[in-house]
């Protein structure tokens, strides 16, 4: 594909599978620590799906292999159903244009100003003249209602308006797939709602399919279609979120209540208190 083209109106090849993204069978660790053992799963397209469990469970690591920035050990990590572990550099690179990606609190250049945030993957990506290019910006912008911050510099917004920026920017190329690493972190009430409202109006209204990563059970809940839940390097629930909310699963139950105690102990594991308290060579004082 000519760099010449404009990406943005460029769409995947058509197909009539119904999942932007499949892991079959998915092995991934690092070292000899074991993150993901033999998951299978699917993201509907055109759905919002939300990938959640506890911290360490492997969410960000199911983003990384979909995003080909890590391989799988074993299985195979579909996306338009191209295998992504086994694609070059071109290929890999072809794939990701097509995805947009929301960093963790933005990620914003700190020394470009808003507008030009959001105008880097058009300038990098295309030969798109200056001119289309803010227009392409002004719309993404007034999407997320920032167009009249165009000229501002990352460090005159909020965290939720530095956000809605960051979102802007994913979604500047057109993608099929927009990827969300917690984007709800560390935002008040008000921009919380405001960022789940547009993520989930941006989804319906640009046709696309979206993997939201998030601790945030209750606003993540409203505006998911889907929600799977990762444990134990497995898969403890998934389907819509209220049959996930009905879940017998202990951990699942644990998770989705926010209960202190469950399969995820509070205390972490030690021999009794007696045993340690009384023996004075248990550890340093």
């Amino acid at each position: 594909m000519s760099k010449d083209a404009p990406a943005f109106f460029i769409a995947m090849d058509p197909t009539t599978d119904k999942s932007l993204v499949e892991f079959r069978h998915v092995a991934f660790g690092y070292d000899s620590r074991a993150i993901l053992n033999d998951v299978s799963f699917a993201v509907p397209r055109g759905k919002v799906t939300a990938l959640m469990g506890a911290s360490g469970g492997g969410k960000t690591t199911v983003l990384r292999l979909v995003g080909g920035q890590i391989r799988a050990r074993r299985g195979e990590v579909l996306v338009n159903g191209q295998d992504v572990g086994k694609l070059d550099a071109a290929g890999l690179y072809a794939v990701r244009r097509r995805m947009g990606m929301l960093f963790q609190f933005g990620a914003l250049f700190t020394d470009m100003s808003v507008f030009d945030n959001v105008a880097f993957p058009l300038r990098e990506h295309t030969n798109l003249p200056e001119s289309l290019i803010r227009d392409i910006v002004l719309m993404k912008l007034d999407a997320v209602g920032l167009r009249g911050a165009r000229e501002l510099m990352p460090s005159e917004v909020s965290g939720g308006m530095a956000r809605r920026v960051a979102l802007a920017r994913a979604i500047a190329l057109d993608p099929d797939l927009v990827m969300y690493d917690e984007p709800f972190a560390g935002l008040d009430p008000i921009s919380l709602g405001t960022a789940a409202r547009l993520i989930r109006q941006l989804n319906d209204t640009l046709g696309l399919t979206s993997i939201i990563v998030s601790h945030d059970l209750e606003e993540t809940f409203r505006i998911a279609d889907h929600v799977i839940i990762l444990a134990n390097g497995g898969i403890a629930a998934q389907g819509r979120p209220e049959d996930v909310r009905r879940s017998e699963d202990p951990l699942v139950h644990q998770f989705v209540n926010a209960l202190p105690e469950g399969p995820v102990h509070f205390h972490y594991p030690a021999m009794t208190v007696e045993d340690d308290f009384g023996n004075s060579h248990g550890g340093r004082a």
